[in-house]
């Protein structure tokens, strides 16, 4: 490692240098700190993860205060999505701020700069994958919830736009508009809850219909060893003739469970209450948007013009947390919302034109 205050080429570090490491200090030691922050809010297992990324931080740390040496100076601010994290991290601790970090930890610049050494870069992806692995295990106990959430939000949203620029573009009357919006928040809100639960209870029951009988488990140590079908369970399962049979010999000489790696679904589908509800509270929230204008007195192009800038926000805004969430880029997930929610809302408006009556 290079001696304190010299760069790893034994040079003078240059002024540029010196700002660029000690941008890097101030961002790992914030990234430590939005680790032991996270660890705070969690127990077991996770809390040691955290704790052995933020020493890994720290370690990083150490090694720019070490390059820095007596040009150290006066502590800088972390980059603003560092300490962003931070605030959310002390507040939340939530699968968003772990999808948030890892982004972050994606985004290291260590791979392009010389002086940052070839472990520091391979240990940056693996914080990367660390992080990965965490916040899969919160996306697997939201997803049910959080796709119902989701779903609800945007088709509120998209449906119910749709619904009152077609209405009014078909020229009818303010109330009418307003009536038909409300009607539609109502309708879709109650048809997407009932919609949700019937789903979510049907997978749950599928996969309940497809578990093995626990009491099957009883059985293997009464099996005739030489002469048995334990090698068909798992031929049924998709194992080839020989798998099947190592692990069914396997089975017999261990008296393990019939089923010892399966896993479990229904924590990753949710119940389907929690799932009718949150697509009837979010489809609720997501359909009211386009009706404000309307509920609040305004009428005509005014009023249209503002309820498609409400959605739009809207739409980016849910598009944008679901990319964050996903892991993909939030940007473009929050412009196909956009152009998605659009398209449909421009589509019923040009009908409404085209078949539209004078009723009011």
């Amino acid at each position: 490692m290079p001696d304190p205050g010299s760069a790893p080429s034994g040079r003078i570090p240059t002024a540029r240098e010196l700002r660029r490491w000690r941008r890097y200090l101030a961002d790992e030691r914030a990234e430590s700190a939005v680790y032991r922050d996270l660890a705070a809010r969690r127990s077991g297992e996770e809390r040691e993860i955290l704790l052995g990324l933020a020493d890994a931080e720290e370690r990083h740390a150490a090694y720019w205060l070490r390059l820095l040496g007596d040009d150290v100076g006066a502590p800088v601010r972390a980059d603003i999505r560092s300490r962003f994290l931070g605030v959310l991290a002390r507040r939340f601790g939530s699968v968003f701020v772990l999808a948030l970090a890892q982004r972050a930890e994606a985004r290291s610049p260590y791979a392009s700069d010389a002086d940052a050494t070839e472990a520091m870069v391979a240990d940056e992806q693996i914080h990367e994958e660390v992080i990965r692995a965490l916040a899969t295990r919160g996306r697997n106990r939201l997803s049910g919830t959080f796709r119902a959430a989701v779903f609800g939000a945007n088709d509120g949203l998209v449906s119910n736009l749709a619904l009152v620029l077609g209405i009014a573009g078909s020229g009818v009357s303010n109330e009418f508009i307003l009536l038909t919006g409300l009607a539609g928040l109502l309708a879709g809100a109650l048809s997407m809850g009932a919609g949700e639960y019937v789903s979510v209870r049907s997978q749950r029951e599928l996969l309940e219909a497809s578990r093995p009988d626990p009491a099957a488990a009883d059985a293997v140590p009464l099996l005739d060893v030489d002469e048995n079908e334990l090698a068909l369970v798992y031929r049924a399962r998709g194992m080839s003739a020989d798998e099947a049979q190592a692990r069914a010999d396997e089975v017999l000489r261990t008296h393990r469970t019939v089923d010892e790696t399966r896993t479990d679904e229904h924590e990753e589908i949710g119940t389907g209450t929690r799932a009718a509800v949150s697509s009837f509270l979010f489809f609720g929230s997501g359909a009211i948007i386009p009706v404000l204008p309307f509920l609040f007195g305004m009428q005509g192009t005014a009023a249209i013009l503002v309820a498609a800038i409400l959605v739009g926000i809207a739409l980016l805004a849910t598009g944008f947390v679901v990319g964050v969430l996903s892991g993909g880029p939030p940007l473009r997930r929050a412009l196909r919302q956009l152009a998605i929610g659009y398209g449909a809302a421009a589509a019923t408006y040009l009908l409404g034109l085209l078949f539209g009556t004078n009723v009011s």
